[in-house]
């Protein structure tokens, strides 16, 4: 499994993410640049310039026609995705946290970080009216006052997104009226990333207090739970087999220089069912803060703390393996 070496970013990756088809990855950093990359052998498309602070999240709709990104210079920006043309500028009071497309492509939501004396939002605009860009006016703006929201993706046919909570909350925003309508509490500390299963009736929760979380997208039901002796940055669930991967490591700060010696920042595979360990990865110079399975479950991603994003693709041996229970 020779991994290939994605170098376009002087700062650390936060996000990266596969179009639909998996032709595409884009990885955004710390360094205020989105990238795009052909996912089957590495290349670099171009770049998404614009933002003039750390970029936090991508999101690409269905048929990668746009591209969204969010970033602490207090912007939400839309993107041609082909020629790289800034489309919409969506300015905010504070950072943008999360952003993503509902499943149409039509509605956008994003959510602002709790800073600087102002509160955590979640937004929504419909891109079909120009009239909400322009006036940079959403159609529904949620405040949360409780706990700031650190991730969060649409729910299946884009009626409700799924939030994760900095206190370990997850709650189910509706994108007509805005109000809850469910919200648990699994995880003990702050989720780091929530990522949905390919047909969206599954979401996976990674969390600060060492483990990810498989969840049913509609009611909220914790199904499943993967523990580990470290906080977990990101997980995500393969389309194709039982498998969750999931990255991690201790906190940026906390990492010396024998850490990466020991091996502490491979990506580690469970088995979905059997909530057993199966295999790790190694590879990042420093903790990895997000992973993602290609479309197609026979390669996947990851982006660390390093600057660098690394595609995988499996070896044959990887599908016919079969856990003992």
């Amino acid at each position: 499994m020779k991994p290939i070496l994605l170098q376009g970013h002087e700062r650390s990756i936060t996000q990266i993410k596969y179009n639909r088809e998996g032709d595409l990855l884009f990885s955004v950093a710390k360094d205020t640049v989105a990238n795009a990359w052909y996912s089957v052998n590495g290349e670099r498309l171009g770049t998404y310039n614009g933002h003039t602070g750390a970029v936090w999240c991508v999101d690409c709709d269905w048929d990668t026609k746009n591209v969204l990104t969010g970033s602490a210079d207090n912007s939400c920006r839309l993107w041609d995705c082909e020629t790289g043309k800034q489309l919409a500028l969506l300015n905010t009071s504070s950072a943008v946290r999360t952003c993503g497309f509902d499943f149409s492509g039509n509605i956008i939501m994003f959510s602002t970080d709790k800073q600087m004396g102002y509160q955590c939002y979640l937004n929504f605009f419909d891109l079909r009216d120009p009239q909400q860009i322009e006036d940079n006016n959403p159609y529904l703006s949620v405040p949360c006052n409780e706990s700031k929201i650190t991730s969060a993706v649409w729910g299946p046919l884009g009626e409700f997104v799924i939030a994760g909570h900095e206190n370990g909350e997850i709650s189910q925003f509706s994108a007509k009226s805005g109000e809850v309508l469910k919200k648990v509490k699994e995880h003990t500390k702050q989720i780091n990333d929530i990522q949905s299963s390919v047909d969206l009736t599954m979401v996976i929760t990674a969390s600060k207090d060492n483990s990810a979380k498989l969840f049913d997208s509609n009611s909220l039901e914790n199904i499943k739970a993967f523990r580990t002796e470290r906080p977990v940055n990101s997980a995500a669930i393969s389309p194709i087999k039982d498998h969750v991967v999931m990255g991690g490591g201790q906190e940026a700060m906390d990492v010396t220089t024998t850490s990466t010696r020991i091996g502490k920042f491979e990506a580690r595979f469970f088995h979905a069912a059997y909530e057993e360990e199966f295999g790790r990865v190694k590879g990042h110079f420093g903790p990895i803060n997000c992973v993602a399975f290609h479309p197609d479950g026979k390669s996947y991603s990851s982006g660390g703390e390093d600057g660098y994003v690394r595609i995988h693709y499996f070896d044959p041996q990887y599908f016919d393996f079969e856990l003992e229970a």
